[in-house]
C-alpha cells in the first residue's frame, strides 16, 4: 500500500494517489491530469475509482477528464447529485482497491453532500481518514458555503458538522492519519495549520473545534464567528464541478496562442478581454501594456485570480515572463478562468520594441516614503489583511484589504495624493493596477511594503485599533 499526498501550494491543496497490488485510487484530483497519469503508468496500475469529497468551490476539480482518459467512476457521497455519470455511495459503503478498502462516511456540514472517506489496510485496521474539508489541521470547514443550495443557516449547517465530527471523525482511534483537502492559506477554513498531516489524537487535543466537552451552541459559536465573506469565485467553480467543463486540453490549447504585438491591442478591443499580466510586480512597475492588471504567477496568483477578477467567464489575454506561459495557463485552469484567447509572443519585450504605448507605476524607495510622510498631509492606505493591520501598521493609516477593493475603491478622493503598500509589494501592485485601469493616478506605491516600513523611523501602532473611513 502506497499513499501520496500530491500537494499544490499555490491553492493550499491536498490530492491523494493510493495504490495496492497493482490498483489505484485518487481523491479530489486537480484540474490538469497529467501528474496523476504519469504515476499510473509508472507504477503500471489501474486506476479503479475517483473519489470526490464534495463539490469544490475553490478549486476545478479533473474528475471528469481523468474518468475518461481509464474508464475509472467518480464517487460521491449520498445527496450528490452532479449533471454526469457517477456512482452514489450510501453511507458505510466499502469499496475494494487492491488489498485495502475504502469505507464512505457521510459527512454533512461543509456542504451536505461533504463525505470522508476511510481507509482501512490489508490487514482490517482503521489507517487513514481523507477528510476533505470537514476536517482541516487545527480547523474544521466553514459552514456557510452551502446555504442557498442547503436551504440552510450557516448556523444549521454548523450543527450538522458539529455531529458529524462527533459521531463519525472523533469516534475513530487517536492513531487513525488525518490527510485534509487544505491547508493553510486556503480560503475554505480561517484557522488552518501549516502542518498538512495529523492523526486523530492530535487533533483531539490542539483543534479547538474538537476540544473535549464542547457543546453545540459553542461549537456554532466559534466555528461561524470571525468568517470573512468567500471570493466571488466560489460559486462558479462550485457549478463547474456539478455540470461538466471543457477538458482541460482544450483550455490549454487555447492559452498557448501567441498573439503578436501589432494582433494584441486590437483583439483585446474586439473581445473586450482583460489583460492579466503575471510578471514580477518590481517588473510590472517599471513598464506594462496600459489597463493591465497585475497578478504575479510567484504568489497565490489563482486564488487572487479569482477573488479579484471572480467572474470566470471573462475573456483574458496572458502577458507573461517568457516560458512561464504553460504555469500560468494551468494555474488559471485550476481556478475555471476557461475562457483564454491567448498570450502575448514573446512577452513585454516584444511590445516595446514595437514602439507601443506603455504605463507604469508611481513606485517609491522606503526611504523616500520615510522623508516624504514627514511633511505630508496625505492618507496612507494598508491593503494587508486586516490581522496583519491590527497587528501594527502604519500611524493613522487606513486599514483597506486588498479582497474588498471594489468596495472601498469608491471611497477614494480621485484629487487628493495618498501612499500605498502591503507587506512587501506583491498585493499594493495589484491595487495599484486596479486602481490605475480605474483612472485613479494620485498616489505613491512604496517599495517593499511594511516589511520595508518596519525598519524605518516612521511611527507605527502595534496594538488594535479601530480603522478609520474614507472620506468621498
Amino acid at each position: 500500500m502506497k499513499i501520496e499526498q500530491i500537494y499544490t501550494g499555490c491553492l493550499a491543496q491536498g490530492a491523494y494517489y493510493i495504490t495496492s497490488n497493482g490498483e489505484a485510487a485518487i481523491i479530489d484530483p486537480l484540474r490538469e491530469t497529467e501528474p496523476y497519469m504519469d504515476r499510473l503508468e509508472k507504477d503500471g496500475g489501474k486506476l479503479k475509482y475517483i473519489f470526490e469529497t464534495h463539490f469544490h468551490a475553490d478549486f476545478v476539480s479533473g474528475h471528469l477528464d481523468l474518468s475518461k482518459k481509464t474508464g475509472a467512476p467518480i464517487v460521491y457521497g449520498p445527496t450528490a447529485k452532479p449533471d454526469f455519470e457517477f456512482i452514489a455511495a450510501t453511507d458505510g459503503q466499502i469499496f475494494e482497491i487492491g488489498n485495502i478498502k475504502i469505507k464512505v462516511l457521510h459527512t454533512p456540514g461543509h456542504t451536505m453532500e461533504s463525505t470522508s472517506y476511510l481507509l482501512i489496510d490489508a490487514d482490517g485496521k482503521d489507517h487513514a481518514i481523507f477528510s476533505g474539508d470537514t476536517l482541516f489541521i487545527g480547523d474544521v470547514g466553514r459552514p456557510d458555503l452551502a446555504q442557498k443550495a442547503a436551504s440552510m443557516t450557516q448556523e444549521e449547517l454548523a450543527a450538522t458538522l458539529f455531529h458529524s465530527l462527533r459521531n463519525k471523525i472523533m469516534t475513530l482511534n487517536d492513531d487513525v492519519v488525518v490527510y485534509p483537502a487544505h491547508g493553510a492559506g486556503s480560503a475554505c477554513g480561517k484557522n488552518m495549520s501549516k502542518e498538512t498531516v495529523s492523526t486523530i489524537g492530535e487533533q483531539k487535543m490542539t483543534n479547538y473545534a474538537l476540544r473535549a466537552n464542547m457543546t453545540e451552541a459553542e461549537f456554532i459559536k466559534e466555528v461561524t464567528d470571525g468568517l470573512l465573506p468567500p471570493p466571488a469565485y466560489f460559486g462558479m467553480n462550485v457549478a463547474m464541478n456539478k455540470s461538466g467543463i471543457e477538458s482541460f486540453e482544450s483550455v490549454f490549447n487555447n492559452g498557448m496562442q501567441a498573439i503578436n504585438s501589432a494582433e494584441f491591442e486590437s483583439v483585446a478591443e474586439e473581445t473586450g478581454a482583460l489583460i492579466l499580466d503575471t510578471r514580477n510586480n518590481e517588473i510590472f512597475a517599471k513598464g506594462y501594456i496600459p489597463q493591465s492588471i497585475n497578478i504575479g504567477i510567484n504568489g497565490d496568483f489563482a486564488p487572487w485570480v479569482g477573488a479579484l477578477i471572480g467572474d470566470v467567464k471573462q475573456p483574458i489575454l496572458l502577458v507573461t515572463e517568457i516560458g512561464m506561459e504553460e504555469e500560468t495557463v494551468t494555474r488559471l485552469s485550476r481556478v475555471g478562468f476557461d475562457n483564454l484567447i491567448g498570450h502575448l509572443k514573446n512577452g513585454f519585450e516584444a511590445w516595446t520594441k514595437a514602439g507601443f504605448e506603455i504605463d507604469s507605476v508611481n513606485r517609491i524607495t522606503v526611504e523616500q516614503f520615510e522623508n516624504e510622510i514627514k511633511t505630508s498631509q496625505s492618507k496612507v492606505i494598508d491593503v494587508r489583511k486586516e490581522s496583519e493591520y491590527e497587528a501594527e501598521h502604519v500611524d493613522e493609516a487606513y486599514s483597506r484589504p486588498l479582497s474588498a477593493i471594489n468596495e472601498w475603491v469608491k471611497d477614494i478622493d480621485p484629487k487628493e495624493h495618498f501612499y500605498l503598500h502591503c507587506a512587501g509589494g506583491y498585493r499594493s501592485m495589484m491595487a495599484a493596477s486596479i486602481l490605475q485601469a480605474r483612472g485613479y493616478r494620485n498616489f505613491s506605491e512604496i517599495e517593499g511594503g511594511f516589511n520595508a516600513i518596519a525598519k524605518t523611523t516612521v511611527p507605527k501602532t502595534d496594538f488594535v485599533c479601530q480603522s478609520k473611513v474614507l472620506k468621498v
